[in-house]
């Protein structure tokens, strides 16, 4: 979503754009900058960025999976427990790799190691653009090194969610938009809510390899919770409107879209204590902790009963837009190609 979106909207602002996956061929000659998602995948942006020899930034979306990680898999996951966060998303990159769900780009990853090849990119990088300041504090403090950086907030299509104050909401109804995986946490929103008098929607597709987990979800779901597959975002309006309450329980989040989304359709939000969220929303929403279902639903009966926070809708619009988004990602680049 924050690829297709910031692309929309640079297209509007006159850039011309190409999404392009990983594993693609690219003529780099018909661009002046290559604009990378996702640090915790280097292998990929090394290829890329050296075969091309353009100047490329970085939307870093460094999440930390350590918690979930550690305490929270099962199986062969168990191992994950003794290692680093780096050891960690190195042996999945390389698992992906050896089982053939996944392409290795750059094979100097294999004997680099994760933290060297993100330090070589780092270096390399003309700007990196975090989605929040506490996000370039994380990075700085795992990976020290003299970064440009320029944040570039997460956002909402507001032509799209419109809030619609004519649809009375419904106070027991809680909305969790999200894909169905540890990380989101759905396990532990569904211990917290299971026969209680909220009717809980969780909106999303599990993720291909956590299927057991989605499995579990189910498995442990009281009458009360409702399991929707993915559905287009314009299809999301409706249950937006109706739901009181939003929640993303999460073990970490650097923003949560769906949270944006949500907030902006008028509901109030739940989100985890774990993560950049609180640089978005501060005092406007209601915070969790992921580890702790009894946390998990006095966050949300408090949310229930509370009316929406109007300042809350006013700060999206005037910050958290992906027109706003795009705005600033243009003058990133334009600092980049100027330098």
């Amino acid at each position: 979503m924050q690829v297709v979106q910031t692309a929309k909207h640079l297209g509007a602002l006159g850039i011309a754009t190409d999404i392009k996956l990983s594993k693609d061929e690219i003529d780099y000659a018909q661009y002046d900058l290559l604009h990378f998602f996702n640090l915790t995948r280097p292998a990929d942006i090394l290829y890329h960025s050296r075969k091309s020899k353009k100047p490329f930034v970085v939307s870093t979306i460094l999440c930390n999976y350590s918690e979930y990680d550690k305490h929270h898999r099962k199986g062969v996951g168990v191992i994950f427990g003794f290692l680093p966060p780096n050891s960690i998303e190195y042996l999945k990159t390389i698992a992906r790799w050896v089982l053939g769900k996944d392409h290795l780009a750059s094979k100097d990853y294999v004997w680099k190691g994760q933290r060297r090849s993100i330090v070589e990119i780092l270096k390399s990088a003309a700007m990196i653009l975090p989605n929040s300041e506490s996000e370039y504090r994380r990075i700085i403090k795992t990976y020290p090194c003299r970064l440009n950086h320029a944040v570039i907030p997460n956002g909402v299509d507001q032509h799209l969610f419109q809030r619609n104050n004519s649809v009375e909401k419904d106070v027991n109804l809680v909305l969790c938009v999200a894909r169905i995986e540890g990380i989101k946490n759905q396990l532990n929103l569904i211990k917290a809510l299971n026969n209680s008098r909220f009717r809980l929607l969780l909106i999303g597709s599990h993720s291909p390899n956590q299927k057991p987990y989605y499995d579990e979800c189910r498995s442990i779901a009281a009458p009360n919770i409702t399991f929707i597959d993915h559905i287009p975002q314009e299809d999301l309006l409706k249950y937006y409107e109706k739901a009181k309450v939003h929640i993303l329980p999460s073990w970490f989040e650097t923003t949560g879209l769906s949270s944006i989304e949500g907030a902006v359709m008028g509901c109030n939000i739940v989100i985890t204590d774990k993560g950049d969220a609180k640089e978005y929303f501060g005092n406007n929403a209601f915070y969790c902790d992921p580890g702790q279902p009894n946390s998990i639903l006095a966050a949300v009966e408090k949310a229930s009963i509370s009316r929406y926070n109007e300042n809350l809708y006013d700060m999206i619009l005037k910050r958290y837009t992906w027109k706003q988004a795009a705005t600033e990602t243009l003058k990133a680049y334009q600092q980049t190609i100027s330098v």
